[in-house]
């Protein structure tokens, strides 16, 4: 799975600066994300192709940073990382193929579920001041999946004893996807309120990942700025066909973050 180096989707929606930058800006931060994950995949877009699994709550984490620049035609830059990770299990009410291995009806089945994606956006500043900024863009979100399931049944030998099948399937792929982020400034408080999304939806895919919530400027001086955060993000993820992968799952929860303006 691919790693994050340090990047960002959240990097305008934290800063609480009065002008642009006139020369180069440079936000770094991340975020700890305690989500829920709940959905199905398969190897096929129709609901029996699909199986839906009792996922764990995790926390997950990731990073970001963001170089903006006062070059009016040149987008800024947002290099973001997001991994996540969970186990699931269920028991099939009917049969499930997955990764070239058919799995019987009443099977307890095993799921491992690792997702990794890194975006790349570029972005304008339609706004920004300590009142209102608003920024909008296009993210190129590259994904990288691999899912595996597992289950073990009876021995029909007449030793007896349990088997295991296993199966798994992986998926990468390069989705573009529509990105807005907006701040709206609380005169004299230090509190920001932000919203940031990426969006996306075609070829009977629909991914989004939006998030909302509140900062607050815990440092402010001419060499660095910090910023805290908390809020409530969810992420679908719809694929259709990703290297055969099928997918409708969700993932949500609250996190907390901090980001760093150099």
């Amino acid at each position: 799975m691919k790693k994050a180096i340090i990047i960002t989707s959240l990097a305008a929606v934290l800063s609480t600066n009065s002008q642009a930058d006139t020369l180069l800006g440079l936000y770094i931060g991340g975020q700890i994300w305690a989500n829920q994950a709940d959905g199905s995949f398969g190897e096929g877009e129709l609901a029996e192709d699909q199986t839906s699994f009792s996922f764990k709550d995790k926390t997950q984490s990731n990073y970001f940073i963001a170089l903006e620049h006062p070059i009016p035609l040149i987008p800024n830059l947002k290099i973001a990382s997001t991994t996540l990770d969970t186990k699931g299990n269920t028991d099939l009410q009917s049969q499930f193929t997955f990764g070239g291995q058919t799995y019987d009806v009443n099977a307890h089945v095993d799921a491992v579920f690792d997702l990794s994606y890194i975006d790349y956006t570029f972005y304008y500043e339609l706004f920004d001041n300590d009142l209102l900024t608003i920024d909008f863009g296009l993210t190129a979100r590259d994904i990288d999946t691999h899912i595996s399931a597992s289950s073990i049944y009876s021995s029909d030998t007449e030793e007896g004893g349990q088997n295991t099948i296993t199966s798994e399937l992986g998926g990468s792929g390069i989705v573009p996807m529509l990105y807005v982020s907006t701040i709206v400034g609380l005169p004299f408080t230090g509190f920001n309120v932000f919203a940031e999304g990426n969006f996306a939806s075609y070829d009977d895919q629909t991914l989004y990942d939006y998030q909302v919530g509140v900062s607050y400027e815990v440092l402010d001086n001419l060499a660095v700025d910090l910023n805290v955060m908390l809020g409530y993000r969810s992420m679908k993820l719809e694929l259709n066909d990703l290297d055969d992968l099928y997918s409708d799952l969700t993932f949500d929860g609250v996190f907390v973050g901090t980001i760093v303006h150099f």
